[in-house]
């Protein structure tokens, strides 16, 4: 059969990234990276060249602030300018039973536990591995 040339056209950085990040293991990370660049090139850059969670938030202009434990319910009444939370993203892993909330800060900066930091460091991770492979 032979092969059609307009479906193999080269894929760029950014629709390999998006397409990507629609993997249904990937979906809290991409809640955190849909907060953090909605340039998909710069996007795409930044996650190649980081080796941590902590080193992504930083090369696109975030701090990562952990703390030992963040109430949902709380981080809810507190959204707005004068509780500091731009956006709560509640993340509940299915496969581990565990829950991952992320905190978008009006300040630039983003809370987390340190579990889920290592939870979304290893979903960069795998991220970049697919990024990284050949198709």
């Amino acid at each position: 059969m032979p092969i059609d040339i307009l479906s193999t056209e080269a894929e760029t950085g950014g629709q390999r990234l998006e397409r990507l990040l629609t993997r249904g293991t990937l979906d809290g990370l991409k809640a955190i990276l849909n907060q953090l660049c909605a340039d998909r090139a710069s996007l795409h850059a930044s996650v190649l060249t980081s080796n941590t969670f902590g080193e992504l938030l930083a090369r696109l202009g975030f701090k990562l602030v952990l703390t030992k434990q963040i109430h949902v319910q709380d981080a809810y009444s507190r959204m707005g300018q004068e509780g500091g939370i731009k956006v709560v993203l509640p993340y509940y892993d299915i496969p581990t039973q565990s829950s991952f909330p992320t905190l978008v800060n009006f300040d630039s900066t983003f809370t987390m536990t340190p579990k889920g930091e290592a939870f979304f460091g290893e979903q960069l991770n795998e991220l970049r591995k697919g990024l990284t492979a050949r198709a």
